[in-house]
């Protein structure tokens, strides 16, 4: 315990151990003088090699305090804090009244700086900030409350309000230069605790409290902003794409006819040329022969009656425009409603390269130097760079537009101008590849926090390069960049040795020897043995029914989960009875019943103080907190051991309902409804260890890592299964430096590119898997050179995945991006 309790508060069982070994009879009682006491307290000491020294105890706790103090919001994070220092002082602990007083006490006086810091750098724009809780004439809501709703469902009326949010968010003035200095947990402390209080509760908090509450909820809310503007755009410009498909799809329906037509008299205009014999002496004489002005008439005819030279003409024009799927010419016409909104915000924010690829910011900035012209056509040359703010002038020239595929190249180029771009199609380009950019992390917004430059997150590579040979023991792979590559050369070579020796005798395994196309026989699953419905019927007679909240409060008791929830300052809850109230509320709305429906139902609850336990005592942080508990007291049953250990799970998502006006949900094409992914890490001891909500379009595997890095309990995973969702080029190579065995099951594997370990290797019986291209295999030089890189990712990730590297969804967001730079 690390401290000498009271005789008072010593169990039981701890005395009559104590009692059965010196052989004492049980009638002797626990009790000793003064003196006495002090000898027995300095013995222990000595023998435990614990220091009996008050005075210089308080000193180190209340150091340890002040230094966590301005990152740490809970109390009981600061007493943790302080016992760690004091239990590696070899000091007898004070009592924990003492510790949660001197916590109290340090927490007040150093938010207090904190906050008077913050207000006077606010300055002159705390009437602005002020005027955030006045409820304007004529109108029902704050500013305050407009500031702190999240984004809504990106339909085109929200998402030109989100331009005025913009405009309201950045009016009040230089929220990064209020914060400066101030952690960045702390900062979201504040503005947590702001978003919890109405606009009454906040005018009663003291000055300068209120200001710095109001300066981070402004700072977070700018930094929200921005990334909800790109989550708006990609799904805006995701339905401009998908529109112009369908209606591709639906102009080929109706052009159908159109080329029948067209066919028809086509094969009538070489029926009428193949009738007509030429007069080769009228030819050579230079004159027309009567035959030939007849089938010239004739060809007239047929044209004519097709519906003329006009009308046939422009519906070639017309198919010729969509040949081979080209849908990026109706693009335009659906991104035109965006288009002010767009351009607005993209003028209003910042945005940067985090690679040397700058091609798409010079496309950008050519579209905004042209933005406020009518005519058709622009060229494609920088006429006169200016360096925009935080950023390098780009290179005068022909604008690099490398980056687009050669469909859209076809579309912007004009066809009979050369060196001329058609201005709203290359408009619509520009913002469609801006998505792609700032979803694979290479172009950042300057002020963002998910979609913020990744690379400044980074631990510097001097502080990384001592420390790699310990991160690299520790998953299990060599320490150098040679021995990194002999190792993956090594492995892919032994693997692919082994299946090609072992080809012959896989009777589930098919290569196609033309092809080269791979496919398994499908697996029957086993059927249900008798001795398991008997042994399910036995447990169902055994196991008493019990009810949810039933159970929800036998885990209470005895995980103490209740405990992590509290009050959004840290400190201790108001209430009467929390440990009922905390299991009533996680029944309430685990279950998805809501405060109104289960306050009917109960008659010791108001749905107002559900509502308000929920809102102002819950956050993910502290639910994720209190799983952990439950998690970690799960794994300490003797069945659970029967089962695994925790070292493997699996990923999985689940589509769940969401409210229609929401900036996560959206209409899923693999789950066939409206809503968003619960994302599930699930461990071999059949228990939970962390989840999310994830949106429905985004590829679940960038979150495999954020889910393993986030899970709190004891159980580490080593081996992780997924479905085909788990695949990607960038999440592998990552879980592979970070020791992770990922195992996903990959559907449609036929289609996947197989990569020789060398270019010169052959095998007799796989060889057909792979092709002749000897650009096809591994470039082992091109991972050696970027083993550097590779290392400074995965231990930024590792040691700060919450406050440099806020998850490595930030970095490798899209499969499709998986790219390297030459």
């Amino acid at each position: 315990m690390g401290y000498f309790p009271d005789l008072e508060q010593v169990p039981e069982r701890v005395l009559a151990r104590v009692r059965a070994v010196a052989g004492l009879p049980e009638d002797v009682l626990a009790a000793a003088a003064g003196r006495s006491a002090e000898r027995y307290r300095s013995w222990i000491g000595e023998y435990l090699g614990l220091v009996h020294d008050p005075a210089r105890a308080r000193e180190i706790a209340v150091a340890a305090m002040e230094e966590a103090a301005p990152v740490r919001a809970s109390v009981v994070d600061l007493v943790n804090v302080a016992l760690e220092e004091l239990v590696r002082a070899g000091l007898e602990l004070p009592g924990f009244s003492t510790l949660d007083r001197m916590a109290a006490s340090v927490r007040t006086r150093v938010e207090g700086e904190i906050c008077t810091g913050i207000a006077a750098r606010v300055g002159a724009a705390r009437e602005r900030l002020a005027g955030l809780l006045v409820v304007p004439d004529g109108e029902r809501r704050s500013p305050f409350d407009v500031v702190k709703e999240p984004g809504r469902r990106a339909t085109w009326s929200r998402f030109r309000q989100h331009g005025e949010r913009v405009d309201l968010v950045d009016g009040f003035g230089d929220a990064a230069r209020w914060v400066e200095g101030v952690a960045a947990a702390k900062v979201s402390a504040f503005a947590e605790q702001a978003r919890v209080l109405s606009v009454g509760e906040m005018l009663d908090v003291s000055e300068p409290r209120r200001t710095a509450l109001l300066a981070c909820t402004v700072a977070k809310a700018r930094a929200r902003v921005r990334d909800e503007f790109v989550v708006m755009l990609s799904k805006r410009m995701a339905r401009h794409g998908k529109r112009a498909q369908e209606e591709l799809a639906d102009l080929e329906q109706r052009h159908k006819a159109s080329t029948e037509q067209l066919l028809v008299a086509y094969r009538d205009v070489l029926t009428v040329l193949k009738e007509h014999v030429v007069d080769e002496r009228a030819d050579r004489a230079g004159q027309v022969s009567l035959g030939d002005a007849l089938a010239v008439k004739r060809i007239r005819e047929v044209v004519e009656t097709g519906g003329g030279f006009d009308a046939q003409l422009a519906e070639i024009e017309a198919l010729s425009a969509y040949r081979g799927g080209n849908w990026t010419p109706l693009v335009e016409r659906f991104f035109r409603p965006d288009r002010p909104t767009m351009f607005k915000l993209a003028r209003m924010l910042t945005f940067v390269a985090t690679s040397r690829d700058r091609s798409v910011l010079d496309a950008l900035r050519h579209a905004l130097a042209h933005q406020h012209l009518t005519r058709e056509l622009i060229p494609d040359t920088i006429v006169a760079p200016t360096a925009p703010a935080g950023g390098e002038a780009p290179e005068p020239g022909v604008l690099d537009l490398s980056f687009a595929s050669a469909q859209w190249r076809t579309t912007v180029y004009a066809k009979d101008r050369p060196g001329m771009l058609v201005r709203r199609h290359f408009e619509a380009m520009v913002f469609t590849y801006l998505v792609e950019e700032l979803r694979c992390g290479d172009i950042a917004v300057v002020g963002a926090e998910d979609f913020g430059d990744w690379t400044t997150m980074l631990l510097p590579w001097e502080r990384v390069e001592s420390q790699i040979p310990a991160i690299c023991e520790q998953a299990g792979i060599p320490s150098t960049a040679d021995a990194f590559v002999d190792s993956l050369k090594r492995q892919l070579t032994q693997a692919a040795d082994q299946v090609d020796a072992g080809y012959p005798d896989n009777a589930e395994l098919t290569i196609d020897p033309l092809a080269g196309m791979p496919s398994l026989k499908q697996r029957q699953g086993r059927e249900r043995t008798a001795s398991a419905a008997a042994l399910e019927a036995e447990l169902d007679q055994r196991l008493p029914a019990r009810g949810i909240l039933e159970h929800l409060a036998r885990a209470a008791h005895w995980t103490g989960w209740w405990y992590r929830l509290g009050p959004l300052s840290g400190s201790d809850p108001k209430l009467k009875d929390p440990l009922a109230r905390y299991v009533v509320t996680a029944f309430t709305y685990g279950s998805g019943l809501g405060a109104t429906q289960a306050a009917r139902h109960m008659n010791t609850v108001a749905a107002h103080e559900l509502a308000a336990i929920a809102k102002r005592h819950c956050t993910a942080k502290n639910l994720a907190r209190a799983g952990a508990d439950v998690v970690d007291a799960h794994l300490d049953l003797d069945l659970v051991r029967a089962w695994g250990d925790g070292s493997v799970a699996a990923v999985d998502g689940t589509m769940m309902d969401a409210a229609v006006d929401n900036l996560l949900a959206e209409t899923s094409i693999r789950y066939g409804g409206y809503g968003g992914i619960a994302h599930h890490l699930v461990a071999d001891t059949y228990v939970a260890l962390f989840s999310r909500f994830v949106p429905c379009g985004v590829w679940e595997a960038v979150y495999l890592i954020d889910s393993l890095l986030q899970n709190q309990s004891r159980a580490r995973p080593e081996q992780v299964h997924a479905d085909t969702q788990g695949q990607s080029f960038p999440v592998f190579g990552l879980a592979h430096v970070l020791g992770i065995d990922l195992l996903p099951r990959i559907r449609n594997f036929q289609d996947l590119t197989f990569h020789r370990p060398d270019p010169n290797v052959r095998y007799r019986h796989i060889d057909p898997l792979f092709s002749t291209d000897p650009r096809t295999a591994v470039d082992w030089e091109l991972i050696r050179r970027h083993w550097p890189d590779l290392m400074q990712v995965a231990l930024s990730i590792k040691q700060c995945p919450r406050t440099r590297v806020s998850g490595p969804g930030k970095i490798f967001v899209k499969p499709g991006c998986a790219t390297v730079r030459r």
